[in-house]
């Protein structure tokens, strides 16, 4: 019988699907296990081979901990929402959700053909209306709660107007805005509804205000930092623009210092630890106010250095700041603009990462020096961002390098109060006796007394204060997209109304054109139905809406609905949890409180670095808001985290001499001027020759070499080849549905493991699945021989067991230590071994088969049925290793005469050194060998050798 993989893999995929062997259940007395992978955004190109590795990997463990006696939680589903549904419907006028839901399919069938375990009654499509109802909801409720710095956790709203009513906010410890201005219960009672809600909107953890943003032009819509690539947009290269604009934005920042101490009790690596707090940024310091000259406004700016005030040359505010425009000179005007519209041209990133570039321009204005009371210029620069911190610096350029580049540039004096000494970070880290002088205030301090000094002085002027600060800044929640969930919002008189739970989901409206409006608006501006009828608690049309000039009395009760949508973090900062609940039972809640309180969060969590920062950070956000607010009751939503690493493509070029319409053969290049040309790696052999006529009838751009001369070498054209990453716009992506076709899921499944270790990027070589494909073969063979079924109910040998047992343990280690690669080499030595061996006993092969089951399910299953088993080797029991088969208890002695060995002896273990000597000497083939002689001496070493001399 030969090994039918296509076959068996169908029917075993059938099986699974049929019987629901990988449904998880919320009641079950075993210990529960969740294993999560990112989910993926069905794009329309479908799977390549790297994107399957992180899925693998996680199936493997799934597997293992339901032979390990786990209720195992494996489920799957789609990110569904994105630009590039939205960007493709804009060039074809086809609907996203129709390209969104053909994408699902393939998907779908790519990833069930693989053969993993996922729950599919759970799955989750952030796009789907019953699942964004929920995202929607917990929407409602950050803007329902606010951040009491007193109980260290959000509350709801409502116990914030009760203390509003009772005694006022003077003694109110929240996380607010900046311009919060104190008042009475008197005058809290007094303000009428909108002066409220305009109070409140300052509080919310949600919130309306007008916000830098990346916003590009060509996609319509804000982009985050993480969607942007050397200044452009990630999505189609298009250049980005800094503007400010009225967005929602979240108020993660109360959340910083949770997110801090969180990392402590999760177990994720170090590396992605750091990237967390490197982007939370704590900093602890003080805040400085500088007084304006001839201006009521002042300058406040964020140090941690607060010893070096006295080094202050200068200040600088980024160009957004909202002060430039107050303070700028008539003089100095022009020069100022132009500055700002150049800067408004240049990222966010770019700017933190461009230390070379030096660019500024003076506003004519001048602050006053806290102590000195002399006058300090006031600059604009770009590398001072208005969203961190308070987009003002003091500029101290005897201690920062940035400063020093700037004042040189610009010839603005640099006064020098630290004696000529290092006085950077690195230098106060390693001595902290450097001594300040200069200063009536703080001469001859150390710099750890002389920040005390410092702050101590500015409180008592009332122009600072000790202050601790995040680069985390809050989230900008807005995006002017139509593919993204609809805000349940509408809008009284400009002010945000929640629509009540009982009527959402609120759903996409239908739209002409899916591109913002003549006129600016996002592109939900296009729909002709999208007002809330707040008396019918529907959603109505347009014409409906009167104008805010009529008075209330008079009302209809339509109002108009926000525009934006929500950005594509918002449905994957949760997704978890909803899978707790299978589809069928989610209603009421998006999980049932049964079903957190028994998943309670993921212990183990498979994806991309990529998603180190933002995904991680809000989705943590998220759940430490959930729990503050009872509706969850973790802290943490990911136990264990691991990033796989990338597999690389192979890339094919073929190169064009320069000014001609000729491809040069690699080895004909030498000296020549060549441009590199990327071509599909499916016309390319194993040798590296280019199919010529296969790529000039490529329908989708063949016609590009219809004309052009291939130069040849030896008969053949010579591709170059270069190892990069596996992407459609590199034609180097493989597909594994061809490699499931010609080789088979578990071949796939064994090769991506054993390509090396699961957290490095490795290269991709379709060559290699050859030899993972004769391994399965090899195993088969083990099992079913020509006329059948080779396994039978003879006892094991003990070599047979000693190679099942070494194999159990080092498997178990294996995937205990996600080091799945070595596990793969141990199976292929464990059935050399077997082979040779001859071993037919069900004793040690039904064991093997549970073993490879989580690696090459498929074949496990099979050959496990044919050993006349019942049902799914899913939930078979794991091996248990028995050391003691690992234990010698004979060892094979090499007999040697006069220092050559003839031959060997079977000897016990526990033999004395004169019993060992008794066996052989008594042994037919050494008396044999003696002919009769007596020997000299014999040397005996226990459990090494025996040599018998003369």
């Amino acid at each position: 019988m030969q090994y039918h993989f296509n076959t068996i893999e169908a029917k075993w995929q059938k099986y699974w699907a049929e019987n629901q062997t990988f449904k998880a259940s919320n009641t079950s007395e075993k210990p529960k296990y969740y294993v999560l992978d990112m989910f993926p955004y069905p794009s329309g190109a479908g799977l390549h081979v790297g994107h399957p590795l992180g899925y693998i990997a996680s199936d493997i463990y799934a597997r293992y901990k339901r032979h390990k006696g786990f209720n195992v939680l494996h489920p799957q589903g789609y990110d569904s929402f994105g630009l590039p549904a939205e960007q493709y419907a804009i060039q074809t006028g086809q609907h996203p959700a129709v390209t969104t839901e053909t994408n699902i399919k393939t998907y779908r069938r790519q990833l069930d053909q693989i053969g993993f375990s996922f729950d599919w009654s759970r799955e989750v499509r952030t796009s789907s209306p019953e699942y964004y109802k929920w995202t929607q909801w917990i929407f409602i409720q950050l803007f329902e709660s606010w951040y009491n710095n007193e109980s260290n956790k959000a509350e709801e709203i409502s116990s914030l107007i009760a203390v509003f009513a009772s005694e006022g906010n003077a003694n109110v410890n929240a996380v607010c805005d900046d311009n919060i201005e104190v008042f009475t219960a008197e005058a809290w009672n007094n303000f009428n509804q909108k002066e409220q809600e305009e109070i409140l909107l300052k509080y919310r953890l949600t919130y309306l205000a007008e916000t830098e943003v990346n916003w590009c032009p060509a996609l319509g819509t804000v982009l985050a930092n993480d969607e942007i690539v050397n200044g452009v947009s990630e999505r189609g290269g298009h250049p980005v623009l800094r503007k400010k604009m009225t967005q929602w934005s979240m108020r993660i920042s109360a959340y910083a210092e949770r997110l801090l101490q969180g990392l402590d009790t999760i177990d994720w690596t170090d590396s992605l630890k750091e990237s967390q707090r490197n982007w939370i940024g704590k900093s602890v310091g003080a805040s400085v106010t500088f007084n304006v000259n001839n201006h009521e406004e002042v300058i406040e700016v964020f140090t941690t250095r607060p010893d070096t005030i006295f080094g202050v040359s200068f200040m600088t505010l980024a160009p957004e700041h909202e002060l430039v425009s107050q303070i700028t000179t008539p003089e100095q005007k022009a020069e100022v603009d132009a500055y700002i519209l150049a800067t408004a041209k240049r990222s966010e990133r770019d700017r933190m990462a461009d230390v070379k570039t030096i660019s500024g321009a003076f506003t004519g204005a001048y602050a006053e020096h806290p102590f000195s009371k002399e006058p300090i210029p006031i600059w604009i620069g770009d590398y001072v961002l208005a969203g961190y911190g308070t987009g003002a610096v003091m500029s101290v350029p005897c201690g920062d390098q940035r400063d020093y580049d700037f004042a040189k540039h610009f010839n603005i004096a640099i006064p020098n109060i630290f004696e000529g000494v290092d006085i950077s970070e690195e230098a106060y880290a390693a001595k902290d006796n450097v001594k300040i002088a200069n200063s009536d205030f703080l001469n001859g301090m150390n710099y750890k007394k002389a920040s005390k000094r410092a702050i101590y002085d500015l409180e008592q002027l009332g122009q600072g204060e000790g202050k601790t600060n995040y680069r985390l800044r809050d989230a900008v929640f807005s995006r002017q997209r139509y593919w993204g969930e609809p805000f349940p919002v509408y809008y009284v008189n400009g002010m945000p109304q929640m629509i009540d739970k009982a009527h959402l989901p609120i759903t996409l409206p239908e739209v002409e054109k899916y591109l913002p409006t003549e006129t600016g608006e996002p592109p939900l501006g296009r729909a002709d139905v999208w007002a809330w009828d707040t008396v019918n608690n529907k959603v109505v049309s347009n014409d409906l809406v009167m104008s805010s000039e009529v008075e209330t009395s008079q009302h209809n009760g339509v109002f108009p609905l926000e525009l934006n949508t929500m950005p594509g973090w918002a449905g994957s900062s949760w997704y978890f949890f909803s899978y707790m609940e299978e589809k069928a039972k989610r209603g009421e809640d998006f999980a049932s409180e049964d079903a957190l309180n028994y998943w309670e969060n993921v212990d183990l969590y498979i994806g991309g670095s990529e998603h180190a920062t933002g995904h991680l950070l809000y989705s943590r956000f998220w759940t430490k808001f959930l729990k503050d607010r009872a509706f969850v009751g973790v802290e943490e939503p990911f136990k264990k985290l691991i990033n796989q690493g990338m597999i690389l493509g192979t890339s094919a070029f073929i190169y064009r001499e320069d000014g001609t319409n000729t491809y040069l053969s690699q080895g004909l290049i030498k000296d020549k001027k060549v441009a590199p040309i990327h071509v599909k790696v499916q016309y390319v052999n194993a040798s590296d020759e280019l199919d010529i006529e296969s790529l000039k009838n490529d329908a989708e751009f063949g016609a590009d070499y219809k004309d052009a001369e291939f130069l040849l070498e030896n008969g053949v054209y010579k591709v170059g080849r270069e190892v990069e990453k596996m992407s459609k716009s590199k034609y180097n992506v493989v597909s594994p549905d061809a490699i499931c076709e010609q080789y088979g899921a578990d071949s796939l499944r064994l090769y991506e493991m054993f390509l090396g270790p699961l957290e490095q990027a490795k290269p991709w070589n379709t060559a290699g699945i050859t030899g993972v494909h004769g391994f399965l073969k090899k195993l088969w063979k083990l099992y079913v021989g020509e006329n059948g079924l080779n396994v039978t109910d003879v006892a094991a040998t003990k070599d047979n067991l000693k190679t099942l047992h070494k194999t159990i343990k080092k498997v178990e280690e294996d995937i205990e230590n996600f080091s799945f690669n070595t596990s793969v080499s141990t199976f292929m030595i464990a059935v050399n071994e077997l082979t040779a061996q001859k071993c037919t006993s069900k004793e040690v092969l039904e064991p093997l088969l549970a073993l490879v089951s989580p690696y090459a399910p498929h074949i496990a299953e099979e050959l496990y049925s044919q050993l006349g088993n019942e049902g799914s080797i899913a939930t078979v029991a794991f091996p248990k290793f028995d050391a003691s088969h690992l234990v010698e208890s004979s060892k094979n002695y090499p007999i040697s005469f006069n220092g050559k060995m003839r031959f060997t002896i079977e000897l016990p273990m526990d033999l004395s050194k004169d019993e060992i000597e008794k066996a052989v000497m008594s042994n037919e083939k050494t008396i044999a060998q003696l002919e009769g002689r007596t020997p000299k001496k014999v040397i005996v070493v226990p459990g090494k050798i025996v040599n018998i001399v003369g």
